[in-house]
């Protein structure tokens, strides 16, 4: 029997670095004892959050879901990827992208009030040692596994005709595993010479276990025969 706790993220809550005018409420969903978790964090993705909900009703872990309806969060009186704050020098790159209009003063604000906050944040979302984080998202036809397959360690790729679906992992052993999927994968266990200030790239940095699991927005069937998949092979 799964057992809900909603929680409102404020200062440093489960999103930590936002004052309370724009805090992040966050759904947390535990099933039973178990080192699986999972995260959706892109409020548009409306497809991943739907296939999340109904995967943690049967399966054991805990799976935190972000509660926006959009792809950015509120910062200050702007907005950053939520994907983007895990490292400095990514928040530092999208919040330039996102609010241009911002002084150079403002932004050190935010980028120091993230950081202040951003371990607390890691250590609520990454599973405990041996753990596995799963990371659920969608894609348009802007991006697909042809834009991680220059920057991958190495790369599987039996499901050509289908880029938009994938895995990305940051393990050579669950690679390894992955590989022998009927799917594209992709490894990243190395750190790019670019530092997005993703969570898979945070992950990979420090040797946990982490598989994104990228869908094209709209194919719920595929990207829940994809993490039943991975469930089922992945110790």
């Amino acid at each position: 029997m799964s057992t809900r706790r909603e929680f409102l993220a404020a200062a440093l809550g489960g999103f930590p670095g936002f004052g309370a005018r724009t805090a992040i409420p966050l759904q947390t969903i535990r099933n039973g004892r178990s080192k699986r978790r999972y995260l959706w964090i892109h409020g548009n993705e409306r497809t991943a959050r739907a296939v999340l909900l109904d995967h943690i009703k049967r399966y054991h872990g805990t799976a935190n879901l972000i509660k926006s309806k959009t792809r950015n969060i509120r910062l200050l009186d702007g907005v950053i990827d939520p994907n983007r704050l895990f490292s400095r020098t990514g928040a530092e790159a999208n919040l330039r992208t996102l609010n241009p209009r911002w002084t150079a003063e403002k932004i050190v604000k935010a980028l120091d009030r993230l950081d202040r906050g951003r371990e607390r944040t890691v250590r609520a979302l990454l599973p405990p040692k041996d753990g596995l984080l799963i990371a659920l998202h969608n894609n348009s036809e802007g991006y697909s596994v042809n834009d991680e397959v220059a920057i991958s360690d190495r790369t599987s790729l039996r499901d050509e005709p289908h880029p938009h679906e994938f895995f990305l992992c940051t393990q050579a052993a669950d690679f390894e595993i992955l590989k022998t999927s009927p799917y594209n994968v992709v490894l990243q266990n190395r750190a790019p010479k670019e530092d997005d200030g993703s969570l898979s790239r945070l992950a990979a940095a420090r040797g946990v276990r982490y598989v994104n699991l990228e869908v094209a927005l709209g194919n719920a069937e595929k990207q829940r025969e994809m993490l039943d998949w991975a469930e089922r092979h992945l110790p």
